[in-house]
């Protein structure tokens, strides 16, 4: 067991120090970037998104799940993977350049073939590295994928900021995208040890595709829904407006997404290899549940009420419109990271198929906000969408249970008390709002207070969830 915890605080301070750092840098890059460009230049790559992202995840086919998953995979099965992976990419990419002319005149922007043809390329770059990223995550060696992701994204935040500076507008957004993933790949095959040989199994792909097939259509579905907005208010609405939404769903990335992906990126190897310790596996599970939804709760509750002020200082008053945006999907944010838990256990459990079920009555549901997003705007639909989120975690949550018998409700009390003290001091730090000081005044005064308050809160209820994390971020501290 002291092991086992030892490699998860070590994954986990290794992978908080990756999103914090790359998402410290990426915010940086975008408020540089916010201020130079316009809304409409961020709204035409916005445009493209829903495409970049579902190739993508028809790339991964869920082998990388599947890898991570299998107890002692052998050399044929990463073979088999990189080589069907990177067919997929090339022809994938092809389908995207010959598509090119129909997304344009989807949305009635011509600039949109030239983008998606030098953006598809993506494909292709993220489909050699699969393999790698995927041998590290079974290690839960996130020291070098941290090393390799800052170097990365300094470096490509460089060029794109260099190509705004000198007018190249939004080719400096692909150049930068582009640029960040093609340095990924190329560290990742540096840093690896492992090289593919030629030989395909039809046996290891008919294995690891029973697993990860359901994978990849649940993920194609989740893909869809994530991104489905960026295509309904891109069609629908104008470029600006998509900019304004993308500009909130970047802010709203810092937090939720990064804390997501910290989750599952840790959680899922960690689980997997207690998997068939019931006992163990649900005790390891709720400490990940309780923890993970402080800080989630603290973060997107706290966001929300700092969103103007953040928003007015660090990008300016073109962007305002996004405020209400963020605020929006911060309530729905808030349980992304539940979400990815729940899940994670379907996985972890092999019952794809229980994953791939769930995907398909949330995304049933999921119709309803869409709708309102076409016929009665933009606010609606992402209310729409904060429903949907409470909606699937009940969905998420009940089949999770039932393989480690740790129910919704047991949950919920887990997780309420966090909930209680991160609604009570947002609401206290909203308050500073209502007040006509500058925003140089306000968001300070907001962070300071709601720091001081939520420890002093935590401490004095005596949260066991807080204490733990507390002593996980001491040990880290003096590890280093």
């Amino acid at each position: 067991m002291k092991g086992l915890r030892e490699k998860a605080i070590k994954g986990v301070s290794w992978s908080f120090v990756d999103n914090i750092a790359n998402a410290g840098i990426t915010f940086i890059v975008g408020i540089i970037l916010a201020r130079i460009l316009s809304p409409a230049e961020f709204g035409l790559i916005g445009m493209i998104t829903i495409f970049i992202a579902v190739s993508n995840s028809i790339v991964d086919s869920g082998f990388s799940s599947a890898l991570i998953r299998k107890v002692e995979p052998k050399e044929v099965d990463y073979n088999t993977v990189f080589y069907f992976n990177l067919c997929l990419g090339i022809v994938l990419y092809l389908i995207l350049f010959y598509s090119a002319p129909a997304i344009s005149w989807f949305f009635k922007e011509p600039n949109l073939i030239s983008i998606t043809r030098v953006m598809g390329t993506i494909l292709i770059i993220n489909a050699f590295g699969i393999v790698q990223r995927s041998l590290l995550v079974k290690e839960v060696d996130f020291k070098n994928q941290t090393k390799i992701s800052m170097i990365s994204s300094i470096i490509s935040g460089i060029v794109g900021i260099t190509m705004a500076l000198k007018g190249f507008g939004v080719w400096s957004l692909v150049s930068l995208q582009i640029s960040r993933q093609l340095l990924n790949t190329i560290f990742l095959w540096v840093i690896s040890k492992w090289r593919p040989v030629l030989e395909f199994s039809k046996d290891s792909f008919q294995e690891l595709f029973g697993f990860g097939s359901k994978l990849l259509i649940s993920g194609l579905m989740d893909t869809i829904y994530n991104n489905i907005y960026f295509l309904i208010i891109g069609k629908y609405y104008s470029a600006v407006q998509l900019g304004q939404y993308t500009r909130a769903e970047q802010f709203n990335s810092i937090f939720s997404s990064n804390l997501t992906s910290v989750v599952q990126r840790v959680s899922y190897p960690v689980l997997c290899n207690i998997q068939d310790e019931d006992e163990r596996l649900k005790l390891t599970y709720r400490r990940v549940i309780k923890a993970t939804m402080l800080v989630a709760f603290t973060c997107m509750l706290g966001l929300a009420a700092i969103a103007k002020p953040l928003i007015l200082l660090t990008i300016g008053e073109k962007w305002l419109p996004s405020v209400t945006y963020l605020q929006i999907i911060c309530f729905a944010g808030m349980l992304q990271p539940l979400h990815a838990i729940n899940l994670n256990m379907l996985m972890v459990k092999g019952r794809s198929d229980l994953f791939l079920r769930l995907e398909i009555i949330k995304k049933a549901i999921a119709v309803v906000p869409i709708c309102l997003g076409v016929f009665y705007g933009i606010e609606l639909m992402l209310w729409g969408s904060v429903f949907i989120s409470f909606a699937a975690y009940v969905l998420n949550s009940y089949y999770s249970a039932r393989l480690i018998n740790y129910s919704i409700w047991a949950q919920i009390k887990d997780i309420y008390p966090s909930f209680l003290v991160s609604i009570f001091v947002a609401a206290a730090m909203f308050l500073f709002t209502l007040f006509n000081y500058s925003v140089w005044i306000t968001l300070p005064l907001q962070c300071t207070f709601g720091f001081i308050i939520t420890i002093a809160t935590f401490e004095i209820i005596k949260s066991t969830e807080y204490f733990e994390l507390k002593g996980i971020l001491l040990s880290i501290i003096k590890r280093k």
